[in-house]
């Protein structure tokens, strides 16, 4: 497997992103995750956004994080928000994700950032394992989903 950097915008982030979105859309009954993300919030120093190729050079996981800021919607200065973290049913099981949450958390850390927080819900339990068995603990909630009762929202401080 090969991780590489990429364009929120390339063709493959947005493959994967349209298989995350259908597996969102089954798990919460919904139309996916509502949350507006532009292209350029993951790009460099601001951001990063990684694709994991197999063997055959297919895009298999992705995930990416963006700066945050305090604001009104329960940020704080110098977060990272991890987004999009997504793995291919035929790719699970590998270690993919926590591969590039290493990578993520590495890149926020030389970006300045603090903390690195992200939203999931509760109907993604292996999401949930993988987060609090890297050290993410549970925070006050943030962003979109910050009301919705399904929302979990974690933290890690790097």
């Amino acid at each position: 497997m090969q991780i590489r950097q990429v364009p929120y915008d390339h063709p493959d982030a947005a493959k994967l992103d349209a298989e995350v979105q259908l597996e969102y859309a089954a798990r919460y009954d919904s139309e996916g995750d509502a949350t507006v993300l532009h292209p350029r919030m993951f790009d460099p120093p601001g951001g990063i956004y990684l694709l994991a190729y197999d063997a055959d050079d297919r895009p298999v996981a992705t995930g990416g994080w963006r700066s945050q800021a305090a604001n009104d919607e329960g940020y704080s200065d110098g977060d990272a928000e991890i987004k999009r973290m997504y793995v291919t049913v035929e790719a699970r099981g590998l270690g993919l994700a926590r591969r590039i949450l290493a990578r993520l958390e590495e890149s926020a850390r030389a970006a300045g950032r603090t903390r690195m927080v992200l939203e999931t819900g509760t109907k993604q339990p292996e999401a949930i394992a993988l987060y609090r068995s890297s050290g993410y603990t549970d925070c006050s909630k943030f962003g979109y989903y910050r009301d919705d009762p399904l929302s979990i929202c974690l933290a890690k401080p790097l």
